[in-house]
């Protein structure tokens, strides 16, 4: 059963991969805006900033040590030392330009509100097999869209510098630990049909939520 359940899972994120999002497409290509980098940019933070508590709401609902022990390195990585990931995002922020007041004080708009309440919902109320499910749904993107986000950057924006793209280096490589992790946490939790069906919903609903966050930044 968790062989065919991780191979569910995998399709309905291929299926709404995030790189084939126009968004990212147009900023693969050079043919996103600046201004929109910098909504992006702007919006981006407020899910950065709260990814923490969704893996603290996962951490302190979960009865299973080995699982509890994986979120807390995950968490323990975001959390971290003067080089935590909300202020390499910052750092990204500032390669555009953007002043750190404004970014921080930003009004979220409504796809990003959805994104964070989504997330916080799944992590927070469902089980704890299905939110770290809709953690997977996330990070298992992230190294490829890392590295298609510091080639884009490069190659169309004249932004390289290791500052500026560290955010992006960072994940690029640590998400893969981070999403074997989760895919590790919910082979291990996930012991009947109905919890199996369970983390399928929670899944849609968070490729759902990133794919909307998406639309939102590219419409604006």
């Amino acid at each position: 059963m968790t062989n065919q359940l991780m191979e569910r899972i995998d399709e309905i994120i291929a299926e709404k991969s995030l790189l084939k999002h126009p968004f990212y497409e147009a900023w693969n290509k050079g043919e996103l805006p600046v201004e929109s980098l910098k909504e992006y940019a702007t919006q981006y933070y407020h899910f950065e900033r709260s990814y923490p508590t969704f893996i603290s709401g996962l951490h302190h609902r979960c009865d299973n040590v080995s699982v509890r022990q994986l979120l807390l390195e995950n968490l323990w990585d975001e959390e971290h030392g003067d080089e935590n990931h909300v202020e390499l995002w910052l750092k990204f922020c500032d390669s555009l330009g953007l002043d750190r007041v404004d970014v921080e004080e930003g009004k979220q708009d409504e796809a990003t509100e959805k994104l964070v309440s989504t997330y916080k919902e799944l992590t927070s109320t469902g089980s704890v097999a299905s939110g770290a499910a809709s953690l997977y749904a996330f990070e298992s993107q992230i190294p490829a869209v890392a590295s298609a986000k510091i080639e884009g950057l490069r190659d169309n924006y004249g932004i390289d510098n290791e500052e500026a793209v560290s955010f992006f280096s960072v994940h690029k490589t640590l998400d893969e630990v981070h999403s074997e992790a989760e895919r590790e946490m919910v082979e291990s939790l996930v012991k009947t049909e109905e919890a199996s069906e369970e983390v399928v919903v929670a899944v849609e609903t968070a490729t759902d939520a990133l794919y909307s966050f998406l639309d939102g930044v590219y419409k604006a």
